[in-house]
C-alpha cells in the first residue's frame, strides 16, 4: 500500500493525491463534462468514490462515447422521418429544421445517458 503524504494548507493536513490518468488520455467532451458536473451537483458521494477511486474519468469518456453515438443514431432516424428542406433553395429553414432536430436528439440523449 502507498504511503500518503499530506501537505499543510494553513492549520489543515491535506492529502497529497495525483490521479494517474494518462496525459494521452482523450479529453472530456461536452457529454463527459456534463455528466461530471451532474455527478459532482446531484450524487456527491458517488463523484467523490469514483473521482478517488479513479474510476470517474473513465466513466464519463464511456458516456460521452455513448452519447455521441446515441445522437448520431437519433439524428439519422429523425432524418429518416422528417426530411429537411433542401437546402440550395431555403438555407435558413434548413438550418432551422437541422437545429430543432439536433436539439430533440440531445434532450432525449441528456435524459437517457447523462442526467441517469
Amino acid at each position: 500500500m502507498p504511503e500518503i503524504t499530506y501537505t499543510y494548507v494553513g492549520d489543515y493536513l491535506l492529502p497529497n493525491i495525483i490521479l494517474s490518468d494518462p496525459p494521452n488520455a482523450e479529453p472530456l467532451t461536452k457529454y463527459g463534462m456534463m455528466r461530471k458536473h451532474y455527478l459532482k451537483e446531484h450524487c456527491a458521494t458517488f463523484y467523490v468514490q469514483m473521482l478517488l477511486s479513479e474510476r470517474l474519468y473513465p466513466h464519463c469518456r464511456i458516456i460521452q462515447r455513448q452519447a455521441q453515438e446515441r445522437l448520431d443514431i437519433l439524428m439519422n432516424h429523425l432524418l429518416s422521418g422528417n426530411p429537411p428542406p433542401d437546402k440550395a433553395v431555403n438555407g435558413l429553414a434548413w438550418a432551422a429544421h437541422m437545429g430543432m432536430l439536433r436539439q430533440t436528439a440531445e434532450e432525449i440523449v441528456q435524459s437517457e445517458l447523462i442526467y441517469s
